[in-house]
């Protein structure tokens, strides 16, 4: 059996490890939980001096300690939650050659030269570390957060009350030199097996991670690594206290080699962004202006047009663009065969935090097409895509008269703290409630990810309390993406209902 080494997170100590340490010493591993310094003592602890350099050597002694007492051939599976991916990896590239493999307990990876600061979701949390470093140095402290204040931190689905009140109550000051100390690493850990284990409470799944490789992210191409597995958890983001047996045979699992192996995108069938669309429609005259694609109906007279804006993030430098890919495409050719100038366009939604320069592409983009001579300026439509459909929420807030309708498909309709904290300007959910009459329409698919579902459902809540205009289309057997990845009659007969809605009101 393995030698686990376990690295708690932020704010925390080894006590988060206690239930599933003990399942797998039952289960016949040797099991260590690493105190890092400063951390799972009183809240009052002095932070002064300690930073991400004394954690990794916290880590290292302990690994020469396993060594000692279990022998030097014996396998270490390094584990890190959270911010304790940091020291896990700078102690492995030091290590390299005792260690059998790491495993990234609903963390990602840790960079080289990157601080634990970068992977910290709330944005005000950054610029308040940043701000007090420039004040006073790296000697101070995070505090610890309050009970209601750990979602700001992950989903906390799952743990028990009684956990959660002593996660609180353990709870101490993160240094803040562990956040601010960029991860220096040598390459001598990158040959080593990795596992992620995946909470998808927290917003994480192995689909969406597969996504981000299909859509060529230079930081996530190395998780389809054949040393890299994967494994999903159906909870928060401190599977330790909510399902700790559970995680305790991910565990033993992932030092057995087993888990799921992500795909290449060249050893694969197309991922789905670039699958063809499910209509055959006809090759339409486009023009290309800059980032936005115009396709043109065979009119003389000015038409109404239909915007459709792509979801997201996608990777800065992915090609093709997402006004290339084969169903905003299709959408676009579509409309303008129906009489409509169909509009794609590039915005630069390239990671979370990227939603305000975004909808001002999208802002700017319609600004261009209703000072097109062959638009119609009143009558336009604004169509958006899964994550973009967060960037709907300016429309519905403030809907301009011209503004005849409002499409959404498969869309993300709130943020969830495990994506990373997105400006609350960008929460459809409640920008709904000043929408007034404007029509709106939403594609819903019977096969979406939880976490995304979950924001419809919210959405459509909100909107029936306001007695918004909202009609749903819905795909039972459908799934995130099914114009290109269920072409079936049920799917086609949606995309027409679709459509012809947001074509009728236009019409008005």
């Amino acid at each position: 059996m393995s030698e686990f080494i376990l690295v708690s997170g932020m704010f925390t100590g080894a006590h988060v490890w206690e239930d599933a340490a003990a399942r797998l010493a039952s289960a016949g591993a040797g099991v260590h939980t690493a105190a890092l310094t400063g951390l799972g003592g009183p809240r009052g602890a002095a932070t002064g001096g300690i930073g991400l350099e004394t954690h990794i050597q916290d880590v290292l002694a302990l690994i020469d300690s396993v060594r000692a007492d279990a022998g030097p051939d014996q396998e270490i599976v390094l584990v890190g939650h959270d911010y304790g991916v940091h020291p896990v990896l700078g102690a492995a590239d030091r290590r390299a050659e005792h260690i059998g493999r790491i495993v990234c307990v609903d963390t990602g990876p840790g960079q080289d030269g990157a601080p634990a600061l970068a992977a910290v979701p709330d944005p005000s949390v950054r610029e308040e570390v940043a701000g007090r470093a420039g004040a006073e140095g790296d000697g101070g402290g995070l505090a610890a957060p309050a009970r209601e204040e750990w979602q700001r931190w992950g989903s906390t689905a799952g743990i028990p009350e009684a956990a959660l009140d002593r996660l609180t109550a353990l709870a101490s000051p993160q240094p803040l030199g562990t956040l601010l100390q960029p991860l220096r690493l040598t390459g001598r850990a990158a040959a080593l097996p990795v596992t992620g284990v995946l909470c998808t409470a927290n917003g994480s799944t192995i689909e969406m991670v597969q996504r981000r490789v299909d859509l060529g992210d230079p930081v996530f191409q190395p998780l389809a690594d054949p040393q890299v597995s994967f494994f999903e958890l159906p909870t928060g983001h401190w599977p330790m206290l909510s399902l700790p047996a559970e995680l305790a045979d991910v565990l033993l699992r992932a030092a057995a080699g087993e888990g799921h192996r992500l795909v290449s995108p060249g050893l694969r069938e197309p991922p789905a962004h670039l699958r063809p669309f499910l209509l055959d429609v006809p090759q339409l005259p486009r023009e290309r202006t800059g980032n936005v694609d115009l396709y043109l109906p065979d009119a003389e007279d000015p038409r109404p047009a239909v915007v459709f804006v792509h979801g997201g993030p996608v990777p800065a430098g992915a090609l093709p663009t997402p006004r290339d890919w084969p169903a905003l495409q299709g959408y676009a050719r579509y409309a303008a065969m129906e009489g409509a100038v169909g509009v794609t366009l590039d915005h630069r939604l390239h990671g979370m935090t990227d939603y305000p320069r975004a909808a001002a592409d999208v802002a700017a983009a319609v600004e261009l097409v209703r000072a097109d001579p062959r638009v119609d300026a009143d009558r336009i439509a604004l169509w958006f895509f899964s994550g973009g459909g967060l960037l709907a929420a300016d429309w519905l807030r403030r809907p301009p008269a011209w503004l005849r309708a409002l499409a959404a498909s498969y869309p993300v309709l709130a943020s969830h703290a495990g994506w990373g904290l997105v400006d609350s300007r960008f929460h459809p959910v409640s920008a709904v409630a000043s929408a007034g009459t404007l029509p709106i329409l939403i594609t819903r698919v019977g096969r979406e990810t939880p976490e995304i579902a979950v924001t419809v459902e919210e959405f459509l809540t909100a909107a029936g309390k306001c007695a918004a205009d909202v009609e749903v289309v819905d795909v039972p057997h459908g799934r995130h993406a099914f114009e290109t990845l269920d072409p079936t009659e049920e799917s086609r007969e949606a995309v027409h209902r679709a459509m012809h809605w947001v074509l009728g009101r236009l019409s008005v």
